[in-house]
């Protein structure tokens, strides 16, 4: 059983952080033009969520790769 309520209130927090974000980026259908949000559709597309997802990873490879250099010039 708290299996199934962690299950279902996982699935609610994770609903409401993206409908928050929308909202605080103006990617929320709330009437305003696409040009508002820099033209960006609302996260609950999938394909704009994959997007976003894939262009986090590569800025976390990035930095890692940046941190990474920087640390092998200093040991030398």
């Amino acid at each position: 059983m708290p299996v199934l309520l962690g299950f279902i209130l996982g699935v609610a927090v994770t609903i409401f952080g993206v409908y928050e974000y929308d909202s605080t980026t103006g990617r929320a259908g709330n009437g305003l033009q696409a040009s508002a949000a820099d033209g960006k559709a609302p996260m609950v597309n999938w394909d704009v969520v994959n997007e976003d997802w894939r262009n986090f990873q590569a800025s976390v490879r990035s930095t890692t790769d940046s941190i990474e250099r920087k640390l092998k010039q200093h040991t030398g």
